[in-house]
């Protein structure tokens, strides 16, 4: 059975996806993060850095155990996985937080301030952490799956341009952050009356985002994505119980419990297909022209962690805080 589902996801190489226009969604995201800003306080952030304990859990669950637990998984499905699918996990998990995690977490009543702190420390950090995860990591993950279909020996290296990550934290996260927390002290009666309808906004913005990007791939998802759908609902619930677990083992409080569990299960996966995009990045990849199956996997898990993050974020909305 498992080299039955080898053989269909090495199919997945040569396949492409009609992903959009990307820059269209990053303004979008951007109008998104003025938004959640409207709800954070300068006050705040300062709980965040005085008390740091749920910080530092937090980018260890992100920098450290999600790695480690997409290893374990790679390990558990190694009769099954393609070496291209199993870097494809080992990419998405050694990215930063996605900056729609701080949107989930406001959805989810968790801590806004803990989540955009994660968010902006290890995307600032991403030039440094994700190459270095990414090469450790997936060395390992290719010790222990078959090579000999693709002719890889080694991962190759992974460099991350610093100008182009600075620019996606100033243009994503900094400037809508910062204009946002400006516009609610300068103007709170406004900031009242428009909080709930910039999120309502931004479920409908989101939610057809999900739907074109699926529509746009729909024969592909039909003809090859059945297995990736598994692999990533599987991946993603592993990264989503990690800042769960991590959370609860070290007893922080609900709110930040809340916001690490989504911000370590909502990872940049944009980021990841950048990457995978950019031949200034990805200089000399000897497979360039098979990676098809990292593509699907990065590119579904964007997708997918849009349902599985609204999802998570409703149901603890729907919780006490105790």
């Amino acid at each position: 059975m498992f080299d039955q589902i080898r053989a269909q996801l090495s199919g997945l190489d040569t396949v492409e996806l009609a992903l959009g226009e990307t820059s269209f969604i990053s303004y979008i995201l951007a109008l998104i993060m003025f938004g959640v800003a409207l709800n954070i306080h300068l006050s705040t952030f300062k709980k965040v850095f005085t008390n740091p304990k749920s910080i530092i859990v937090g980018l260890c669950m992100q920098w450290v155990a999600l790695p480690a637990v997409t290893f374990a998984l790679v390990w558990l499905l190694r009769g099954a996985l393609t070496p291209m699918v199993a870097l494809g996990m080992v990419l998405v998990a050694c990215c930063p937080g996605g900056n729609i995690s701080n949107f989930m977490s406001s959805l989810s009543k968790g801590n806004v301030e803990l989540s955009v702190s994660m968010t902006a420390v290890s995307t600032i950090t991403a030039p440094v952490i994700t190459p270095f995860n990414f090469w450790i990591w997936g060395n390992l993950c290719l010790k222990v799956l078959p090579l000999q279909a693709t002719g890889l020996t080694e991962v190759p290296e992974l460099v991350i341009p610093f100008m182009d990550m600075f620019e996606q934290v100033l243009l994503l996260l900094g400037i809508p952050i910062v204009l946002g927390m400006l516009f609610a002290h300068y103007c709170p009666k406004v900031t009242e009356k428009i909080k709930k309808p910039f999120s309502v906004f931004s479920l409908l913005v989101f939610a057809a985002m999900v739907i074109v990007m699926f529509s746009s791939n729909w024969q592909q998802f039909v003809d090859y994505i059945i297995f990736i759908f598994i692999i990533v609902l599987i991946h993603n619930a592993c990264a989503l119980a990690t800042g769960f677990l991590g959370g609860t083992l070290a007893k922080v409080p609900v709110q930040d419990r809340r916001s690490m569990t989504i911000e370590v299960g909502i990872q940049n996966s944009g980021l990841g297909l950048m990457l995978l995009l950019n031949p200034a990045i990805f200089p000399e990849v000897p497979w360039h022209d098979i990676y098809g199956g990292m593509l699907f996997v990065t590119a579904w898990w964007g997708i997918w962690h849009i349902i599985s993050g609204l999802t998570v974020a409703s149901l603890f909305r729907r919780s006490k805080i105790d």
